[in-house]
């Protein structure tokens, strides 16, 4: 029995089409039959009825299907666990973070965490704030850095860093103070997870006129900046590296705190690992 035959016939199952299927696995449709056909002679056992249009698994074939999926997933977890020894890696770390963390703070941290612990493989995922929680309490990360508490009760939050979100803007001549802008300037909302519809609220209440833009990127908030559509309150970490702006004192609005919080469900030694480097770098 072969690892592609178990391959062919997971992907056939869930394509319950041939033709599909061999697209999917770049394969000409004769080899997906043949490697079905080989599968079916191993075990003595028909997987499929065949119709003129699609095949579907019999009742054996579904038995089969889940042992299947087990033993490729186990497979590839393998595999991968020898990749990783191969390059000289004895453990892993998977890291889900948020965008604007991912584009500011975790560089920086990332770099000289890995240059302390080079047996460390670590992998990093970009998922929204509202969804690093899920990631972690699902397993599917050892932990977790986002902007936001999680709602899941079985996930731990720490505290580990704040600094100010200022109000920045293109750089321009003459005087520009917060009022100026909040009537001169569109005002960008909704691409940090605190300044999201209750701090618009507080905008609105001191400058009853003021224009905003939802722009759900920082990333794209930083780029509208420069190309002067608009202003927006961003983290002092992002503001570093950015080209031709500027930042206002604040006036009438108490500007955000952008906080970072590191979640964790289960304490990996690889997890205790990277919250001391945090806490006590």
């Amino acid at each position: 029995m072969q690892i592609k035959w178990l391959q062919t016939f997971v992907v056939t199952a869930r394509c319950e089409n041939f033709r599909q299927a061999s697209e999917q696995l770049f394969l000409t449709q004769p080899a997906v039959t043949k490697h079905i056909q080989r599968l079916e002679e191993v075990i003595h056992t028909a997987l499929f009825h065949r119709t003129s249009n699609r095949v579907t698994l019999t009742a054996a074939g579904k038995r089969f299907y889940t042992f299947a999926n087990d033993l490729l997933a186990e497979y590839e977890a393998g595999m991968e666990a020898f990749e990783s020894w191969k390059q000289g890696y004895e453990q892993k770390l998977v890291i889900v973070v948020a965008p604007q963390i991912a584009a500011s703070l975790l560089p920086t941290w990332l770099a000289q965490f890995m240059a302390e612990n080079p047996t460390i493989e670590v992998i990093t995922n970009i998922v929204s704030s509202y969804d690093v929680g899920q990631e972690v309490s699902s397993g599917r990360a050892d932990l977790g850095l986002a902007r936001i508490l999680p709602i899941q009760p079985s996930i731990e939050a720490l505290h580990i860093h704040e600094e100010p979100m200022l109000l920045t803007s293109k750089k321009r001549q003459g005087d520009w103070d917060e009022e100026r802008v909040m009537q001169t300037d569109r005002i960008m909302t909704h691409n940090h997870p605190h300044c999201s519809d209750a701090f618009l609220q507080q905008l609105k209440h001191a400058y009853p006129l003021v224009r905003t833009m939802p722009v759900n990127q920082i990333e794209v908030t930083k780029r509208f900046i420069e190309a002067g559509l608009g202003s927006a309150y961003l983290p002092y970490s992002m503001i570093q590296e950015m080209n031709e702006v500027m930042t206002i004192p604040a006036q009438a609005i108490a500007p955000p705190i952008s906080t970072t919080y590191l979640l964790t469900k289960v304490r990996t030694v690889e997890v205790e690992k990277f919250i001391q480097f945090l806490t006590e770098g």
